[in-house]
């Protein structure tokens, strides 16, 4: 019993907050040891706001996972300031809030284990095309930026790049989509809220599963915006102010989608059924704030596995069973799913 107990505990992830090797003096490190006997060590290495005075690249030590330089005011992302050792092992890196506009096409290039890039509240109008190349990244975050177009080519890694699985707390990729013209693509979150853009990007092929468009001047979704993204789960497109019409068939193609963010856009009045054409796994469709304040009966044939509709300021629809008549020789009593609203009179 005691030697169980013993190597139960021996699994237990340990923490070391100091007295890490090659630890800049004004960053924080911290080692993380899991597996039997301790056997493997993650370090997480803190830069935050050390300043324009700092010198890059700043040394890390040799084993670090995760990194965090974000508000350093680093200006254009040149190839020096990602180089030397420690960081060809990093899986998460953070960029955010450094005043970059220019990432140089090699700068990322060493990062070959890149999983997470956040790249946020930065001033980027574009990248170059081979700035991503060769990365497993799964997740990017280029919200708050100045990207008035966007191509998703940046995504693709050349076709023998050797495919990884990849692990993101409650992501986990187990495949690898080769549809962007025939390259190797593991993208599976882009966020892109709160930049300049009035369209939607082509994304056909992509294997994403997260996208948020939020908060962009986008006046239209035209039809087939989305088409192919098959593995899409959840789409936001929240805070799209300019927004005054969605066109059938606009999400054909979203079969594996399961929540809809159309909040907090209020110049679009009206949707048609055919709008939701396709969207047979959708369970959550948000309209909060949106001059949306009714829908069409039919719509619902559209939405098979719908268990959510919020309207307006305040209304929100659920599914419910409604009891049936019993019949006799079928003996039992058959129920009926509808949606019930919280107000009376909403038009579903």
């Amino acid at each position: 019993m005691a030697l169980l107990l013993w190597l139960s505990l021996s699994l237990v992830v340990g923490v070391q907050s100091s007295g890490v090797r090659n630890c800049h003096p004004r960053c924080h490190c911290e080692v993380e040891s899991f597996g039997l006997f301790d056997s493997f060590s993650l370090t997480r290495v803190d830069c935050r706001g050390l300043g324009p005075d700092a010198s890059m690249p700043i040394p890390i030590p040799l084993d670090t996972s995760h990194l965090d330089l974000s508000s350093n005011d680093m200006g254009p992302l040149s190839d020096a300031v990602l180089a030397g050792p420690g960081y060809t092992t990093l899986v998460s890196l953070d960029l955010s809030s450094n005043r970059i506009n220019k990432v140089s096409p090699d700068a990322l290039s060493k990062l070959r284990y890149l999983e997470s890039l956040d790249l946020s509240h930065n001033n980027l109008e574009s990248l170059s095309p081979s700035c991503f190349s060769g990365l497993p990244l799964a997740e990017v975050d280029l919200s708050h930026n100045n990207f008035q177009e966007f191509s998703m080519d940046v995504f693709a890694s050349k076709v023998n790049s050797e495919p990884l699985s990849v692990d993101l707390s409650h992501n986990k990729l187990v495949s690898v989509s080769t549809n962007l013209h025939g390259k190797v693509v593991h993208i599976q979150s882009v966020n892109l809220s709160l930049n300049l853009l009035v369209n939607i990007p082509s994304m056909v092929g992509l294997p994403l599963r997260y996208l948020n468009l939020d908060s962009n001047p986008i006046t239209k979704i035209k039809e087939g915006a989305f088409n192919q993204l098959k593995d899409l789960a959840y789409l936001s497109l929240s805070g799209l102010h300019e927004l005054q019409d969605v066109e059938p068939n606009s999400f054909k193609g979203l079969e594996n989608l399961q929540v809809l963010d159309l909040s907090n856009n209020p110049k679009l009045k009206s949707l048609s059924p055919a709008v939701f054409s396709g969207l047979n796994s959708l369970q959550e469709l948000n309209l909060a704030g949106s001059g949306v304040v009714s829908l069409p009966m039919n719509m619902l044939t559209h939405l098979p596995s719908i268990r959510s509709i919020t309207l307006g300021q305040s209304i929100h629809c659920w599914r419910t069973q409604k009891q049936g008549q019993f019949h006799r020789q079928m003996g039992h009593v058959e129920h009926n799913e509808v949606l019930q609203c919280n107000e009376e009179g909403i038009v579903l």
